[in-house]
């Protein structure tokens, strides 16, 4: 039986298919040149053709119309960051609970498993709550 197959198309070469590869990063390469350059001319252009009149009122630090009083380098109580950081522990809950949700119904014969895993995570997660109620972090003074 005659082979009709052409020898040329039966193995690429690596570096005709690595310079193939690189090829189609070229638009971004150059979009992302684009975006510098125009982001630096705009910069240059309100530099040298926008008004510069300071005075004093412009030059005051700005709190929502208000006033400033005190000083900047006041200190924040603890119990700030301490929300601050209860904050990011139960945002990022939502995010593991978000994927979760989703395939969670294409999870088949690990359904049962997939919801006490999930069951597990939101009860040491509302301990930790309950313990952190429990201590006050949540009463601001």
């Amino acid at each position: 039986m005659p082979n009709f197959r052409d020898p040329s198309l039966s193995v690429m070469e690596p570096n005709v298919l690595s310079n193939s590869l690189l090829n189609s990063y070229i638009p971004v390469l150059v979009m992302g040149v684009a975006a510098i350059a125009l982001a630096a001319a705009l910069i240059g252009l309100n530099g040298i053709l926008g008004p510069s009149r300071p005075n004093p009122q412009k030059l005051s630090p700005y709190e929502c119309g208000v006033t400033p009083i005190g000083s900047a380098r006041e200190r924040f109580p603890i119990k700030f960051y301490l929300i601050a950081m209860l904050f990011i522990v139960f945002d990022i809950e939502t995010v593991f609970m978000y994927p979760w949700a989703v395939t969670y119904i294409h999870s088949g014969g690990m359904m049962i498993f997939n919801l006490i895993e999930m069951l597990l995570f939101v009860g040491i997660l509302f301990v930790g709550y309950y313990y952190v109620w429990k201590r006050g972090a949540f009463e601001w003074e």
